[in-house]
């Protein structure tokens, strides 16, 4: 732990380097100096505002750092960043291990890209949590600061916007009609796109858009996901069930299409599947 007036840090050991997903440093800078790394940080790197602005350079371009904004930025990535403002309070996290690049992928997350977020959303203050545990806790494993980590981009994916995009809580707060929708009317084969556009007065291409940003699949594809879903509850809780009727239940008009649609998403058939779970 470095600890001054002005800036608080802690760095974790080669011990809890040898986690999946680990901190390499947390810490918060009360008086934040202007920073140049032509060359990069060894590993990713997280800094945001916690009062003040700043004014963050990369990939040739500019980003103002206000409060509820922050930057990712990827091991490597030549930028700097300054002071906007007299005083500029940052927050920041350093991370890597085997797993972090393959978990930044998955979750979107896998540019150098500077995000904003509302202030109620959990993101705006769990960096600041994450530091607080550090100070009041003696996480000698490592593992409590992995399992923030790992919450704190999960919070990121959830709540971060970028540009103009909307954050995955916002889409999913607007579809919010149709998923209710969708979980009411699964069992009728007859619920198409064109329906479901309408419920929100949009075009069927933007409501396929407003599906891919949330969900990162069309509107009928979420769809077919909840009818197995379904079906796969039906066929735990109701073995007497033929595949014929189960594949009626849930709004598919042929079995052969149910069944030939459940193979490819579930690796196995239903008959498979209800003999390993019932």
């Amino acid at each position: 732990m470095i600890l001054t007036p002005h800036h608080l840090r802690f760095f974790l050991t080669t011990r809890e380097h040898s986690l999946p997903l680990f901190i390499e440093s947390i810490g918060f800078n009360s008086r934040q100096e202007d920073v140049s790394r032509p060359e990069g940080y060894p590993c990713f790197h997280w800094i945001q505002t916690v009062s003040g602005e700043g004014m963050f350079t990369f990939k040739g371009g500019t980003f103002r750092l206000g409060e509820q904004s922050g930057v990712l930025l990827l091991p490597g990535e030549s930028h700097a960043y300054r002071r906007a403002t007299k005083v500029w309070r940052t927050l920041y996290i350093t991370f890597d291990g085997p797993i972090a690049a393959a978990v930044l992928t998955a979750l979107g997350l896998k540019h150098t890209r500077g995000y904003h977020w509302d202030p109620d959303s959990e993101l705006h203050s769990y960096g600041e949590t994450m530091l607080h545990s550090m100070v009041s806790e003696r996480d000698l494993s490592g593992l409590d600061a992995s399992a923030n980590m790992y919450r704190f981009l999960t919070l990121l994916r959830k709540h971060g916007q970028h540009s103009s995009m909307p954050s995955l809580s916002h889409n999913v707060e607007r579809l919010t009609p149709v998923l209710a929708f969708m979980e009411q009317n699964y069992a009728s084969p007859d619920v198409g796109l064109g329906d479901m556009a309408v419920m929100m007065n949009v075009s069927s291409r933007h409501l396929n858009t407003l599906f891919k940003q949330a969900f990162g699949v069309t509107s009928y594809a979420y769809l077919i996901v909840i009818r197995l879903r379904k079906a796969k509850e039906m066929m735990t809780e109701y073995p007497q069930l033929t595949v014929k009727e189960i594949s009626e239940r849930v709004g598919f008009r042929d079995a052969s299409h149910f069944v030939a649609t459940f193979r490819r998403a579930e690796g196995i058939t239903p008959e498979r599947f209800k003999l390993l779970y019932t």
